[in-house]
């Protein structure tokens, strides 16, 4: 126990452990504050840490689905300043659930620290628990990030163009040029539409979604208690227009969210329902707007955050109706992808473990889960830390599902700093094996949540930032293919290796179009043979 301070309550070793020879038995708690901590006085400022430790609930509420858990970090600073860093949290652990891992990476301050001190709190009062295995150690920070994503996006995000070209004779092949230009790209960069702005606002927010995202969710629209404010009252019709207009425009769409379990995000005509009659009115809202949305949306965020909100499972005393609810949308829409969508999971790492474990979960229960969505609401004037954004990434790949960055946006007011940090995020995200698509949570500082500190574009004229700029550039410029080959120094077969997505090649003899060899295609993960015949 060297090392441990338990002050108001009692701490002993004990042979219930997950490794070694002890482990840390926590009782007589009478607040949920009260846990066993240590002093930490080898924190080093602007160090990034990874810290572990396992817990097991010994006892039970009557009544409760489970208690939560946290890790915090107090650091007093030499200015005597102070901040309390909320590192890692779990919910809903009952003493069934044996051993769970409770684990974070986090940054130091860079501060000089005068005192830190580590401490678990959370577990209701007369909750007995137990800590195990606990260490904090600094991770080395990956210097080769971004060479190790260039050389997976080249070897993933792109494929090979094999041409072969014959010509007839008399063909002066130093006059023919052979253009493969990519129409559009196949990986999802999109963004998060405000319904109101869109069909009734500045025409330049719609004009620019249109031309550089190829996929959208809208941001609210769909959510029950905006669609649905009274019982029976619900508008469907014009976010249903809204889903159809984008379609229109080639734009693949999100739908965000059927519920969200958080109390304030239930409709106030829900709340005060129980038992069969909420369970039964809450099924009936996955029958209507699921089967409305049937055939115009890719995917479903199912319950919203449901790592940070139970309202249903503690109304219903049901702690898997999240299955259940998983299970109603797929009946209703066989075809449609479900997910998860959740925070704390990437751009910060409180909820990783446990967002790990919800997954698992769901995939054992067989309840149609696709993927996992992680929302990238990255902390304010905190730079991305690429090492810790991989770390999480590889800890949800162990789940062996796709996922979607969700929400992503930054905060700062200086566009140059947004922009890096944007590339950065993006560089990780596109180069990471389980990545599928990447969603802004908007781009105008008009219909932005973070108004001008997280925007691409300000103003009414919808004017580029430094950040949109630099987005758009690797959008459309370095993860996109354009290229020409004169057929003199080509020869009759080479290969061009070009990013997923519509293709179009045309061939011209001498500035000439030689129309009827114009080929569009599609480049997948699997190559392409284009045949060319140069003729007068």
């Amino acid at each position: 126990m060297d090392g441990w301070h338990c002050y108001g309550f009692h701490c002993e070793l004990t042979n219930i452990k997950h490794t070694g020879n002890h482990a840390l038995k926590v009782s007589g708690r009478t607040q949920y504050w009260q846990g066993p901590g240590q002093d930490l006085p080898y924190l080093d400022p602007k160090k990034t840490y990874k810290i572990s430790s396992y817990v097991k609930m010994l006892n039970d509420i009557p009544g409760e689905m489970g208690q939560y858990i946290e890790l915090e970090v107090a650091i007093t600073f030499t200015d005597n300043s102070k901040t309390y860093m909320s590192l890692a949290s779990y919910p809903r652990i009952s003493s069934k659930d044996g051993f769970v891992l409770v684990e974070s990476i986090f940054t130091v301050p860079q501060k000089s620290i005068k005192t830190a001190n580590l401490y678990y709190q959370g577990p209701k009062a007369g909750i007995e628990y137990i800590v195990d295995t606990a260490s904090i150690v600094p991770i080395q920070l990956d210097t080769n990030w971004r060479k190790e994503s260039d050389n997976y996006i080249e070897s993933h995000r792109k494929s090979d163009i094999h041409f072969k070209v014959t010509s007839d004779a008399g063909i002066d092949k130093s006059q023919v040029n052979i253009q493969i230009t990519q129409k559009k790209k196949a990986f999802p960069f999109g963004t998060a539409i405000n319904m109101g702005v869109y069909n009734h606002g500045n025409t330049k927010y719609r004009d620019f979604i249109h031309k550089h995202f190829n996929w959208g969710v809208l941001e609210n629209a769909l959510k029950w208690d905006l669609i649905e404010p009274k019982q029976g009252a619900a508008d469907y019709a014009t976010p249903i227009n809204t889903i159809k207009t984008l379609r229109n425009h080639g734009i693949k769409m999100r739908a965000h969210n059927i519920v969200w379990s958080k109390g304030k995000y239930v409709p106030t005509w829900v709340q005060s329902m129980t038992g069969s009659t909420l369970r039964q009115t809450v099924h009936q809202r996955f029958i209507d707007i699921v089967s409305k949305t049937k055939g115009l949306v890719e995917h479903w965020d199912v319950n919203n955050e449901n790592l940070h909100g139970f309202w249903f499972q503690d109304k219903l005393n049901d702690q898997y109706f999240n299955h259940q609810m998983f299970t109603w949308a797929h009946q209703v829409d066989p075809t449609v992808k479900l997910f998860l969508n959740d925070y704390g999971v990437v751009a910060q790492a409180s909820s990783t473990a446990p967002y790990l474990e919800q997954a698992l979960e769901f995939k054992k229960a067989n309840v149609h889960l696709y993927g996992l969505g992680v929302q990238c609401h990255f902390v304010e004037d905190v730079a991305p830390n690429p090492t810790v954004l991989k770390e999480n990434l590889n800890t949800l790949a162990k789940a062996g599902l796709p996922i979607w960055v969700t929400e992503l946006d930054v905060g700062t007011h200086d566009e140059n700093l947004r922009a890096d940090w944007y590339e950065t995020i993006l560089r990780v995200m596109y180069g990471h094996p389980s990545v599928e698509g990447v969603m802004f949570w908007g781009f105008w500082d008009q219909a932005h949540w973070r108004k001008d500190r997280g925007a691409l574009v300000v103003g009414n004229d919808v004017t580029l930032t430094a950040a949109g700029r630099r987005v758009l550039d690797l959008f459309e410029n370095q993860w996109m293919t354009k290229e020409s080959r004169k057929l003199s120094t080509a020869g009759s077969q080479f290969t061009v290796r070009g990013f997923h997505g519509d293709y179009e090649v045309k061939v011209t003899y001498k500035g000439h179009t030689i129309s009827d060899q114009t080929k569009t295609f599609t480049l997948d993960k699997t190559s392409k043979t284009i045949n060319i015949h140069v003729h007068q």
